[in-house]
């Protein structure tokens, strides 16, 4: 939930909360708890206490209030409404000669899609992830950084306007494999997939970048022409597709497990 007046958005649930006060105390503005809430916490209200901000000890209804979900889980931060930078030059730059790992989302649907994906990144020690200027239901909301429960601390976050053109522009310096499921490629052929494209560019260690759609109508053809390689996921065809999410998890284990 975003608050129009102050501009902030409302962090809730326990361990998005959590990784917030570890992490990155500085940036809550304001802090509404549980009393069974508050040991835990106890770092955080001292932070808020040194740099005159403002805590309180409040029931579940106000919480829920203040955060228009019931999944609040005893805490909601207040923070200044994330701003998403556009990629830079230096971005690319970092991901390839670091060999970085991430993801390109191209409209994948809403909020929870991109919380549980941003969960998986974190948890497969993805670096960044890169959302499209045009989608306008996968945004850094309350709801995404609750289902990521913690993992919007762990990634970088930057935004295209096109996603084809920054393929285009990413493909010298970061190989980028697109989740479709019609590929003929499987997912057991990544590794070596990405071995050989590595190898071309004369890359022992490249930078990774996982493209993933919407799951009702994918990858559009124009952003599949610019990735280095398609893939996918096996199945028994029972169903279309994996959710987003689960796909996309999918792709970040191989990757963390090469």
């Amino acid at each position: 939930m975003r608050n129009k007046l102050t501009m902030e958005l409302a962090v809730c649930g326990l361990n998005a909360a959590a990784a917030l006060g570890e992490l990155r105390p500085e940036t809550i503005n304001r802090l509404f708890l549980r009393e069974d809430r508050f040991k835990q916490f106890g770092a955080v209200c001292r932070n808020l206490a040194e740099r005159k901000r403002p805590y309180k000890i409040c029931g579940d209804e106000e919480l829920e209030r203040i955060c228009k979900s019931i999944h609040h889980q005893g805490v909601v931060a207040m923070i200044e409404e994330p701003a998403v930078e556009d990629v830079s030059r230096e971005d690319i730059d970092l991901w390839a000669e670091e060999g970085k790992t991430g993801l390109i989302l191209h409209s994948v649907g809403n909020d929870h899609n991109l919380g549980a994906i941003v969960r998986s990144a974190a948890f497969f020690d993805a670096h960044f992830v890169v959302i499209s200027e045009a989608d306008e239901e996968a945004r850094l909301t309350t709801g995404a950084y609750r289902v990521a429960e913690g993992g919007m601390e762990h990634v970088v976050f930057r935004k295209v306007r096109d996603t084809a053109a920054f393929l285009k522009r990413l493909a010298p310096q970061v190989v980028t494999v697109g989740a479709v499921p019609r590929a003929r490629l499987r997912l057991r052929d990544m590794d070596a997939v990405i071995r050989e494209k590595a190898a071309a560019a004369g890359r022992t260690r490249p930078g990774i970048a996982v493209v993933v759609g919407n799951e009702e109508t994918g990858l559009p053809r124009k952003v599949e022409e610019h990735c280095a390689a398609l893939i996918r996921i096996p199945g028994t065809g029972r169903v279309e597709s994996l959710n987003v999410a689960q796909a996309a998890t999918l792709f970040l284990h191989e990757l963390y497990e090469r």
